[in-house]
């Protein structure tokens, strides 16, 4: 069991966002905010410079961000606990997560205790998700060859394809991720390949079938 004080780092590209968890912070006697960040660049500057004990992450932000964030953060630090806070509520978006090294996985409709208990949870080396979607996370960590095809997408694939059915151009991912446009149309080919899909708008109408779009998010 974790003692003493447990010092979080909150990345979020909301600064209302960062202000408010670190308000739901400072009311707990054992924790602390050891730092904060804006971008995924920032993230994996902090996380080599800044000690603390858990990394609260959003999944969506400028630059670096998602599954390949997370791998490199790993990468860097593989014991650091991560505690993934996203908007979207799919239970896939959750196991892509933890199969990248999250620790954790909260949606950002969850209550602040469950935030602090997912912190707790994370610092003292265990996991914690969402109630709401850990039922569906534990069935499909537990299928890894699930025949639906957006399963057997690669994480960065997932990234593109979550990115594409968004609405978001082959030339806008490439300036998010900062990668070249080739790159991207080359992951954008093997997607459509893998989701026996010819069009965005397959992807959309398959994305939307199985729940794959998050309503309501900024």
């Amino acid at each position: 069991m974790t003692r003493g004080m447990i010092r979080v780092f909150i990345a979020d590209d909301h600064a209302i966002i960062r202000d408010g968890l670190k308000q739901i912070i400072s009311f707990v006697s054992n924790m602390e905010v050891a730092g904060e960040a804006g971008d995924g660049d920032e993230v994996l500057q902090k996380v080599r410079t800044v000690q603390f004990d858990v990394l609260v992450l959003d999944m969506s932000m400028p630059g670096k961000s998602g599954i390949a964030l997370i791998q490199q953060i790993k990468a860097i630090r593989p014991a650091l606990p991560i505690l993934v806070l996203s908007m979207h509520q799919e239970s896939q978006y959750a196991v892509q997560a933890m199969r990248a090294g999250a620790a954790g996985y909260i949606t950002k409709n969850t209550a602040s205790s469950q935030l602090i208990e997912g912190i707790r949870r994370v610092a003292e080396g265990g996991s914690f998700v969402s109630p709401g979607i850990s039922e569906k996370l534990i069935r499909q960590m537990h299928k890894p060859d699930a025949d639906l095809p957006h399963t057997q997408l690669t994480p960065r694939e997932f990234q593109i394809f979550n990115m594409l059915v968004e609405g978001h151009s082959v030339n806008d991912i490439a300036r998010i991720l900062s990668l070249s446009n080739k790159t991207i149309s080359t992951h954008k080919a093997a997607i459509l390949q893998k989701m026996e899909a010819s069009t965005t708008a397959n992807l959309v109408y398959y994305a939307m079938k199985h729940g794959l779009i998050n309503e309501g998010y900024d």
